[in-house]
């Protein structure tokens, strides 16, 4: 039986509409990412909960129950060396800094059993092999770009999980976002699995504790570049604080809504804008105490050619507005 510490958790509510159905078959249409055969065989192990009771798969719902389910952690295979580039800015015997693409998956998974950092990390350094996930000790999303850092041996995980644990580490994220900010600010709120899509994240009163900060680097007329920083590292924390905020990440296709263009956009500006298919979102700065020497290290990273594409899209359109209203105020 796999225990409540191995285990991810859904928990969401049975809508009106599924009155009738028979759990298992309740279950493979609001949980599509698991098979059938899957959802059944959890339903036998016991660890899905219907109203706090243990139900079986022919069990009929009346609507508006309560499901948790205590995902059992997928079942671990050997990993695959495989030759991909890396972008390594620093490495020693202890410590590897890497600026990673967009686009790239951290680590093997659901839908990405190859192709990963972590694959390209194993045939950098064959070693990792022997330390806990290839010495990866914080992720990025796929579609974030930026600075990552990784643990060449126990002693560095071991002293890069207790900093990060700490919230000793220093991350710094650019972001673009949806909607002019006048001053920096915080948001402290729980992040935890949104109730009804499991691929989702969302602030939730049962949520983890999150905070992240952030300060305006620049505005432009309906957008701004901010500078984040976490004290917290929650999955897709940023994304969900800056939306909760009201200032979504321009191109996230989660949490950002719908494509907005202000008025009077620029060719250029309605190009980037349109042709930004990620959440613009870059791990600028790193920094940390190595763990052998105990000299702080940091280490910077620009942003990738889309990224500074779009930065300097915004800027221009903001540029060429200021100066047409300058000639209007001028009687031009």
């Amino acid at each position: 039986m796999v225990g409540p510490e191995d285990a991810d958790k859904i928990s969401m509510c049975v809508v009106p509409g599924a009155a009738g159905q028979r759990l298992d078959q309740a279950l493979a249409s609001m949980l599509p990412e698991y098979s059938r055969s899957q959802l059944q065989q959890w339903i036998k192990d016991g660890v899905v909960r219907l109203d706090a009771t243990t139900p079986k798969q022919r069990h009929r719902l009346q609507g508006r129950e309560v499901i948790e389910i205590a995902v059992p952690p997928p079942i671990e295979r050997p990993w695959l060396p495989q030759q991909l580039p890396l972008n390594i800015l620093y490495q020693d015997d202890d410590l590897i800094v890497l600026n990673k693409p967009a686009g790239i998956v951290v680590h093997p998974g659901a839908g990405n059993p190859d192709g990963t950092l972590l694959n390209a990390l194993l045939h950098h350094d064959p070693s990792l092999a022997r330390v806990a996930r290839a010495g990866i000790v914080h992720r990025l999303d796929k579609d974030t770009s930026g600075l990552l850092v990784v643990a060449r041996n126990d002693v560095a995980r071991r002293s890069l999980t207790e900093q990060l644990a700490a919230r000793s580490v220093r991350r710094v994220y650019l972001a673009v976002v949806r909607g002019v900010i006048i001053a920096g600010g915080s948001v402290d709120a729980p992040v935890g699995r949104h109730s009804r899509d499991r691929v989702r994240m969302a602030v939730t009163a049962r949520g983890r504790p999150a905070v992240t900060h952030y300060r305006v680097a620049a505005r432009y007329r309906a957008h701004t570049l901010v500078r984040v920083t976490l004290e917290t590292g929650r999955t897709h924390q940023i994304r969900v604080h800056l939306a909760h905020a009201g200032f979504p990440i321009v191109g996230d296709p989660v949490y950002g809504g719908r494509l907005f263009v202000p008025a009077e956009a620029s060719e250029t500006l309605v190009g980037a804008l349109r042709g930004f298919r990620r959440q613009a979102l870059h791990a600028e700065q790193l920094g940390l105490v190595h763990p052998v020497s105990g000299e702080a290290m940091e280490w910077s990273t620009a942003p990738p050619e889309d990224f500074q594409c779009l930065i300097d899209a915004l800027a221009a359109d903001a540029a060429g507005a200021a100066t047409a209203d300058g000639k209007r105020d001028a009687g031009f």
